[in-house]
């Protein structure tokens, strides 16, 4: 959405977190500094958060870092949290910078493209590249989630977490769902339009809620055809039918989970990139965790970091109208994909063996040709 006029320069803050975070995030910087040659649109600048830091302060997101993130025009980070480093409560604290900022900055639209590369083999065998093209907008700020921190445990018997579903949570993610549609090319199978709503309906007043509204607001959009799916049906179809989605618009656990699945078809969580946002605030990073195990060996999958950057320069170019981002973002996103389609080139996690830095490197390559 265009909202403001084009900026000459742009703060971005920039949180490496925990584990493969800090190489996934120098991997990204990397290739948006190549995709933008020297027009010093951008400046970097770091500050920390997470589990780490929790480790040596007992503060995992300090007030620092969350006024630099208000005030950047966007935020870049590489991974959070390590399952290791846990709080009394069994939670992980090196997570509250991605959770705080949804809520805090009102991060409502969590957007995860599940998109076939070239090059990358789907387990679901009988589809190709271009046949799974869709993307999850994930309501981000309510649901189950929104409890984290304010649960219940009685006398050590009874646990409870409350779910929350607004009106207006509900109306502004649908919204963005159907503007998102209108900006495709529709579902690889029919090229129809779609959104399609998933929820759990037939049981929960709470979701019969988020459909009623949904309705409401598919009224405005006739051009769009409006989908429904139970949430357990929809974990059959995106491995059934993935071709038939176009948009997917769902609650924030729902989508926590379906999209992992969708990442699951295409690749793996190392091939997904996430956009949070708002609407004045973005937030950039790949959907997968910090995976301590690999840390420092150098063999990590940047591309959903690398995918990331190409999201979060899009965001600022539509929002900004500054074409040289949507410029950049776009050939961010097909430098990947040519360079994934070398065997020689894929990581570990898509059978191959390059390193981080070669798959870097490579992508830079191709930016620069």
């Amino acid at each position: 959405m265009n909202t403001t006029t084009p900026k000459t320069r742009y703060e971005i803050a920039v949180v490496e977190g925990d584990g493969i975070g800090p190489e996934v995030c120098q991997a990204g910087l990397k290739v948006i500094q190549t995709a933008l040659g020297d027009s010093g649109k951008l400046n970097f600048k770091e500050y920390r958060a997470g589990a780490e830091l929790w480790k040596e302060t007992g503060v995992s997101f300090p007030d620092e870092t969350f006024a630099a993130c208000r005030d950047a025009d966007a935020v870049f980070h590489g991974a959070a949290g390590l399952p290791t480093v846990t709080a009394a409560d069994g939670t992980e604290p090196g997570l509250d910078f991605g959770l705080q900022l949804r809520f805090r900055l009102d991060l409502y639209a969590n957007i995860r493209p599940i998109k076939l590369h070239p090059g990358v083999t789907s387990v679901l065998r009988d589809y190709e590249p271009g046949q799974i093209d869709y993307v999850i907008l994930r309501e981000n700020t309510e649901g189950f989630y929104a409890a984290r921190g304010g649960g219940n445990i009685v006398r050590g018997k009874i646990a409870s977490d409350t779910s929350i579903i607004t009106r207006e949570g509900t109306e502004r993610i649908v919204r963005r769902a159907f503007e998102l549609s209108r900006s495709r090319n529709g579902a690889p199978r029919d090229g129809k339009r779609r959104v399609t709503v998933c929820d759990k309906a037939n049981v929960l007043r709470s979701y019969a809620f988020f459909r009623a509204v949904a309705k409401e607001v598919a009224a405005d959009y006739p051009d769009i055809e409006l989908d429904f799916a139970l949430i357990d049906a929809m974990t059959v179809h995106l491995v059934k039918r993935p071709d038939f989605y176009d948009v997917i618009v769902t609650e924030n656990m729902f989508g926590d989970i379906i999209s992992d699945l969708g990442a699951a078809t295409v690749g793996g969580m190392g091939m997904s990139p996430t956009a949070e946002v708002g609407d004045h605030n973005g937030f950039f990073q790949a959907a997968h965790g910090s995976a301590p195990d690999i840390a420092g060996q150098g063999i990590a999958n940047p591309i959903g970091t690398i995918l990331s950057g190409g999201l979060m320069l899009t965001w600022l170019g539509e929002r900004h109208r500054d074409n040289a981002l949507i410029d950049a973002g776009a050939r961010i996103d097909r430098a990947v994909g040519k360079v994934i389609e070398n065997p020689n080139l894929l990581p570990g996690d898509l059978g191959g063996t390059a390193t981080s830095a070669k798959i870097t490197d490579a992508v830079c390559e191709a930016l620069a040709a």
